[in-house]
Formats: structure tokens, sequence, C-alpha cells
């Protein structure tokens, strides 16, 4: 199947959260997440290796990957921080032996968490993930590394390294400093936080709601099946 016929058919979609300590697969017809450890070692052939473990037995026609980095016209730009190398210039669609779709694991997040209107995600975890959807335009945003305070960055003041540092309680108004600049700078309707972190907050800042990463998955099957989503 080629990407115009998977564009006007209706796919059986495996979708791939690739992570700093897993990666986790989902197929769109059903059945249970399965994952495995990623970490240093995993690079881009041994995830597609592990991958096609996992995945042995399914059916699947396409792949949407959420990749843990910047991505462009469905090809990764950088290395990961947190996982091996070998990612950038790899081959995915001729190893899968099917259309693959790549995109920034928070946009894949952004998607299956969309209801409508202008959102704003941003991915709570390591670091700071984020992506805009705008009346079904989705934008993948390299907000995480813009200048916020002392000449750190945004990702500084909210990631899992400044929490275990200086507390919960000194992170959360971090987190609330940075979706307020956010919201007035972008003006979304609503804003749905995700990431492993989220669930640190007590409560939430105006107009957020909390994300599940389960959607990541859904995100993954949208991006081939929702016709009315660009991407």
């Amino acid at each position: 199947m080629t990407d115009d016929q998977a564009k006007g058919a209706n796919p059986t979609v495996l979708a791939i959260d690739i992570g700093g300590s897993h990666v986790k697969i989902r197929s769109s017809a059903g059945g249970a997440e399965k994952k495995v450890e990623s970490g240093k070692t995993m690079t881009g052939p041994a995830m597609v290796a592990a991958v096609k473990t996992m995945a042995a037995g399914l059916r699947y026609d396409v792949i949407t990957m959420g990749y843990p980095g910047p991505v462009v016209h469905s090809k990764p730009l950088r290395e990961p921080v947190n996982l091996g190398e070998g990612w950038v210039g790899f081959d995915y669609a001729g190893a899968f032996g099917c259309p693959v779709r790549i995109v920034n694991d928070a946009l894949m997040q952004a998607v299956g968490s969309y209801r409508g209107g202008r959102m704003l995600f941003l991915g709570l975890g390591t670091g700071l993930g984020a992506a805009m959807i705008i009346e079904n335009v989705a934008q993948p945003m390299e907000l995480a590394h813009l200048p916020f305070r002392k000449g750190k960055s945004y990702e500084h003041y909210v990631s899992e390294a400044y929490r275990e540092k200086k507390g919960n309680h000194t992170w959360r108004k971090r987190v609330f400093d940075v979706v307020e600049r956010l919201t007035a700078a972008l003006e979304p309707d609503y804003v749905v936080l995700g990431g492993g972190n989220v669930d640190k907050l007590k409560t939430l800042p105006h107009r957020c709601r909390r994300g599940d990463n389960t959607l990541a998955f859904e995100g993954g099957f949208r991006l081939w099946t929702d016709k009315s989503l660009i991407a």
C-alpha cells in the first residue's frame, strides 16, 4: 500500500510511541498495548527489530511513529537525547515494508487529545513537549528551548530534573507561570497538559485539562484515518 492509497482507504494503523524508557505499540484494530524497554542502547534499527517482534501476528497497513525530537516532512532532524543513535536518515518505510508517518511525540499525543478549535498541548515529562492545533491544522512547536528566566529555558523550569531538585511546590509554581505566559502569547481556546508529570499537579491552571498518555495511540491512528486533519 502506498501513502496515497492509504490516505484514500481505511487502513489498519500500527502506532509506535517512542520514549526514553520504553517503546510502546498499539494497533487500531484493537488489542492491548505492548512495550519494551528502550534507553541509551535503543538505536533506530534496534527499535524496528523490537517493534517487529512485538507486532508479530498483527496485521497492519501503515505505521505512525511518535519521535522524541524535531521532525520535518516525516524525517527526524536530530538524534534523540535519551536514546541511542542511528535514527536520522534511517529508511523506516523500507525496514517495515509499509508506509510510515513520523511526527514529534508531543504532536501525536496532541492529535489524540484534540476536540476542535484552538488547542495548545504541553507535555510535562523529562523535558517539555509542545504542539498546537488550530481548526484541524496540527503544528509541532519547539518552545522548550526558548529563553524564560535568568538565561534558562522554559524546559529547564518545568523539567523532571528541576522538579527533583526544587521540589513539587516550586515546580508547580513554574508550571503555572509557563502555562500562563504561553497561553497569553498563543491565545488557545484551551490547553491540554499531558506527559508523565501532569499527575504531579494538584490543581490545573485556568482553561487547562489533563491529558492521557494513551491518547498518543489515538493520535497515531487519526493521522492516517481523519481526513479533516492537516498535519
